[in-house]
């Protein structure tokens, strides 16, 4: 609750009290003279709520129900729905803002919360875990979900879901690009989509490496993300692709010494880092190493793919740009926006 108006706050407490009484919760009640109250009730089943009254007119409730959901929410509903006619009662039309916020699901057996880019946190509709393994680089998750088919999160981070062909089209160019004929090279893209959509456009050659590549990665999205990758990854050879489980810094070093040179390198690894001190931080310098070397493998009229990150973290997208300033040989750029269905904010 946002008041207009500084309250008085053993007033609140005492007007509030006998709504937690009546549900035989027991009280503590913490006061800091100039900064409010803090009271607690606890519930014999677990259950209990925390309600923070600060002087400056800014009322808080948070409940937590040790209860099936169901159950729970029909109880935190009716103690809520008490506590707001009681303000109402209390403070009539000085109530400038009341807030609800949707229940949080704490050590549920399948995990909803995954945060954005920028830090936000988004309650997914994640219905079923699909898969769920330690490989010796990370940890590989697939959930399902209602709105994106099945989604492949490493170590927390939401990599692509099948809904997320927006993704893999403009890492390719969004269409404007004729592969036909032409020599590729990928670096990262386990997830098997952008090797499958690049297949479909006959290329002469698609070579798929990566930072270890993990082959649990492959093993699990062969199996469960086969809307995005297709058939490709069944095989790690096909007519015109070859996928290499190798470190791609020593492979790339090697193309550029035999002089190996590609029409598009596509790199899917790591995206621009969140961290605004490229000298602090090893991405940085793992992304440098990474642009260097495939400028060296990159034919003069050659084209380079890559994401970027939310363009909320604009700082970090700026410092990248000027990473492509201090490369040994001089280049353009251009840049796209589009909106990536399960990430949820515009890449």
């Amino acid at each position: 609750f946002s008041l207009n108006l500084t309250v008085d706050c053993n007033a609140v407490l005492k007007a509030l009290q006998p709504i937690f009484q009546e549900q035989g919760m027991t009280e503590t009640v913490h006061n800091w003279e100039d900064h409010g109250y803090l009271a607690t009730y606890i519930k014999k089943n677990g259950s209990f709520a925390n309600l923070r009254i600060h002087p400056h007119g800014l009322v808080l409730v948070d409940l937590q129900s040790y209860n099936d959901p169901m159950k729970g929410r029909e109880e935190v509903d009716q103690l809520l729905n008490k506590v707001e006619e009681r303000m109402k009662e209390l403070f009539h039309g000085n109530i400038k803002r009341v807030k609800r916020l949707p229940a949080i699901l704490r050590g549920g057996v399948i995990d909803r919360y995954w945060p954005t880019a920028d830090g936000r946190l988004v309650e997914y509709d994640i219905d079923e875990v699909v898969y769920d393994e330690d490989s010796p680089f990370q940890n590989i998750k697939i959930l399902h979900s209602k709105q994106f088919g099945n989604i492949l999160i490493l170590s927390g981070d939401v990599n692509l879901a099948e809904s997320d062909l927006a993704y893999t089209q403009a890492i390719m160019g969004s269409g404007k690009e004729d592969y036909a004929g032409k020599e590729v090279l990928i670096l990262g893209g386990g997830d098997g989509g952008i090797l499958y959509e690049i297949v479909k456009l006959k290329p002469k050659m698609v070579t798929m490496v990566a930072s270890n590549i993990d082959q649990m990665v492959i093993d699990g999205c062969k199996k469960y993300m086969r809307k995005t990758c297709g058939d490709v990854l069944d095989n790690l050879k096909g007519e015109c692709y070859q996928v290499l489980i190798e470190d791609c810094i020593p492979v790339l070093k090697r193309y550029a010494k035999e002089g190996r040179m590609f029409d598009y390198v596509i790199n899917d690894l790591t995206a621009v880092p969140i961290s605004t001190s490229p000298e602090e931080d090893s991405t940085w310098e793992f992304l440098r190493l990474i642009l260097d070397l495939s400028m060296k493998v990159l034919k003069q009229d050659g084209k380079y793919f890559t994401q970027g990150n939310c363009i909320n973290l604009t700082d970090a997208l700026t410092l990248y740009e000027e990473q492509l300033s201090r490369l040994y040989c001089p280049v353009e750029f251009s840049k796209e926006t589009v909106c990536v269905p399960s990430y949820m904010e515009l890449y």
